[in-house]
């Protein structure tokens, strides 16, 4: 693996093996090696969410396997996963999973997972292609061009 994808991985592996504990971005961007600004960034383009739907996600879908596995208390479960009341761990979940923390402990209740992210590096080309080279009479090409601020272009350049 390349380095940016190892920083990356590296980065990934300390969100899951910290999932219990209070994960600031600072310090999950040191393990990429790059600043909180670009991991963020980074990490949004490669996965298509934000590092912190990623974080209550994973932390969500743990919450759920261990309320259908245990007999453990919802209030204990949310403390466990970061969640300071028991409304605020009740209304993420209801809204990840469909049902309340109190029906994921029935039986066959149906729940949703997130699995973990990981960096799978493929790739592509490096076949023969055949080709062949026509003379075409002239005609006109046009183009419009405009500068973007590297902070917004990910929003201006398909508008534009």
């Amino acid at each position: 693996m390349n380095g940016w994808a190892e920083g990356i991985q590296n980065a990934l592996q300390y969100i899951e093996d910290n999932l219990t504990e209070n994960l600031q971005i600072e310090d999950i961007a040191a393990k990429a090696y790059v600043s909180p600004f670009y991991f963020q960034r980074i990490f949004s383009v490669l996965c298509g969410f934000t590092v912190s739907e990623y974080i209550r996600n994973r932390r969500l879908s743990l919450a759920a396997q261990e309320l259908s596995a245990d007999n453990a208390k919802v209030i204990d479960i949310a403390l466990k996963y970061g969640y300071d009341s028991h409304d605020s761990f009740t209304r993420a979940f209801t809204k990840f999973h469909g049902i309340s923390p109190s029906s994921a402990k029935e039986k066959g209740a149906k729940l949703k997972a997130f699995a973990p992210v990981r960096i799978k590096l493929t790739l592509e080309g490096g076949t023969m292609m055949e080709y062949r080279i026509l003379e075409k009479a002239a005609f006109t090409v046009m183009g419009k061009s405009r500068r973007f601020c590297s902070d917004t272009s990910y929003e201006e350049i398909p508008k534009f």
